[in-house]
């Protein structure tokens, strides 16, 4: 009796866990079964893998084949097991390499005349295999380039089942087929967007650079036309590089998602999902296999959710939890999953319906009450986890104010540099942006802030202004801002503006 091993990957949410794909024979009436806790798509995997091997002229044997997926415990969910099912299945009798498919981590699925079809979350199974220390991989053909963005590991994209059976030891002769082609990977035409573009808003320019600078959250609110989306859509482009893990990690996410990777991308991604949108687009998650929502796409980068008054009850206070936690847990039945969430939330809404309440030579048509109902669609607590208030007026003049404009580059520079100061400062914390330093260090840590120079601060908590949350979101901003000044510590100053930025900023 032969037992034939090799690999494949589990993926729940963004951790990839390594299964042993084991197959065995016995003299008893043919049958092929797989066993192991798979899915719908997992117990249909017989056919195609049978089909696949019979139309590439390699039969398995004319036996009961038993296929088990190790540890049978965990879930297993989606197609990209069949390619392992085929050729621990054709080791049995020594069409191929055992030591071989032992070595190796298989990632595929198949077609019906043995081809491998691309399949999703690719980049982060070879990853999570890659820490473990394999460094074996077959993959789709379609899924090469995005097998090898993980370094120091030895990819085959294969074309059909004939070709991998040839790389692991077997004398056959590959066919001339085209390969299965991924999703085309249709390249956006980049957006020119730049600060300088925006006139008569000096002071929300320099609001959202201290939001870049700090990694904070903010709120901007104002009549339609005053700029908002602007502003929000250049946000990203102030912000710093990606480096290598966030990088990894952003490019994962994407495959998950089902998006064609070919590269890692260093820019922070933008995510503006409709206000209409779901909880479950939002959140992300799945019946049959997790998905990462908007939110997790959008970690690392910005989550832009304009006419945020608008969206539907429940779906922003979902964003209660990871903007506290910086991840996001999809619970179901049959498993539970974790995605990253650690991105800057813009929210972005009118005064009023109708979005000319309080509009300077505007008329509003909206009721008091409607006025009132319409601003506490965005909760209390979830007011209370943002950073920066930001109230925009529509620009008087179309030369806009006397202020220099401030263009990306300059902004960029100015962001790259507050942040360098803050990791130098945060250089012992496991933190490197403000937005992140817990409230008690910030009170009690070994930079406290002076009595005198926290003043008004105080007072302000003291008279109910502000919340204990709100109080540490100002000093968070306090220090972004003395980041930015150049300063060791926030100044008097620098607390009076972070208040100001808070409770909300007029342009």
């Amino acid at each position: 009796m032969r037992v034939a091993r090799t690999w494949a990957v589990a993926l729940t949410g963004l951790r990839g866990e390594l299964v042993e794909v084991e197959a065995d024979v016995t003299a008893q009436k043919p049958e092929f079964k797989i066993i192991g806790l798979g899915d719908k798509a997992l117990a249909e995997a017989q056919r195609r893998v049978l089909n696949a091997c019979e139309n590439s002229e390699m039969r398995l044997p004319d036996r009961r084949v038993t296929v088990n997926l190790s540890p049978a415990g965990l879930p297993k969910q989606g197609t990209a097991f069949d390619l392992a099912i085929a050729v621990a299945s054709l080791a049995i009798d020594g069409f191929v390499s055992a030591d071989s498919l032992a070595r190796t981590v298989h990632i595929g699925e198949l077609g019906l005349d043995g081809r491998l079809r691309p399949v999703p979350g690719v980049l982060p199974a070879v990853h999570a295999a890659a820490s473990r220390g394999f460094e074996r991989f077959v993959v789709p053909h379609a899924n090469l380039a995005e097998a090898r963005l993980v370094p120091g590991v030895d990819v085959l994209g294969a074309v059909c089942l004939a070709e991998v059976a040839r790389w692991h030891g077997a004398d056959i002769e590959v066919p001339d087929q085209d390969p299965v082609p991924g999703e085309a990977l249709i390249a956006p035409t980049p957006e020119r967007l730049d600060l300088s573009e925006i006139v008569g808003q000096h002071g929300a320019v320099e609001a959202l650079i201290v939001a870049a600078a700090g990694g904070h959250h903010l709120l901007m609110s104002g009549p339609p036309g005053a700029g908002k989306t602007m502003l929000a859509r250049r946000l990203p482009g102030i912000l710093p590089p990606l480096d290598d893990d966030a990088a990894l990690e952003v490019a994962s996410l994407r495959s998950l998602a089902g998006a064609p990777v070919v590269a890692l991308d260093r820019t922070p991604p933008f995510e503006a999902p409709h206000h209409s949108t779901s909880v479950a687009a939002l959140v992300g998650g799945g019946s049959r296999a997790a998905r990462p929502g908007a939110i997790a796409r959008a970690s690392r980068g910005v989550l832009f959710i304009d006419e945020a008054a608008e969206a539907p009850g429940g779906v922003l206070d979902s964003l209660r939890q990871p903007l506290e936690q910086g991840r996001i847990e999809i619970h179901r039945a049959g498993f539970r999953a974790e995605f990253p969430a650690r991105f800057q939330l813009v929210l972005a809404t009118n005064p009023c319906p109708c979005g000319e309440y309080g509009v300077r030579g505007g008329t509003c048509i909206c009721a008091p009450s409607v006025v009132r109902r319409y601003l506490a669609r965005l909760s209390g607590p979830l007011l209370d986890r943002m950073d920066i208030d930001l109230r925009l007026h529509r620009v008087a003049s179309s030369h806009g104010d006397d202020a220099p404009a401030v263009s990306t580059a300059q902004a960029r520079e100015r962001v790259a540099a507050a942040r360098e100061r803050a990791a130098v400062r945060l250089r012992d914390t496991p933190w490197r942006v403000n937005a992140d330093v817990p409230g008690a260090w910030l009170r009690q840590g070994p930079r406290p802030i002076a009595a005198e120079t926290k003043r008004v601060l105080e007072n302000a908590l003291q008279r109910g202004a502000i919340t204990l949350r709100g109080y540490d979101r100002i000093l968070r901003i306090a220090w972004t801002l003395a980041d930015l000044s150049g300063r060791d510590v926030p100044s008097s100053a620098d607390i009076g503006q972070a208040l100001f930025l808070k409770k909300g900023v007029t342009a």
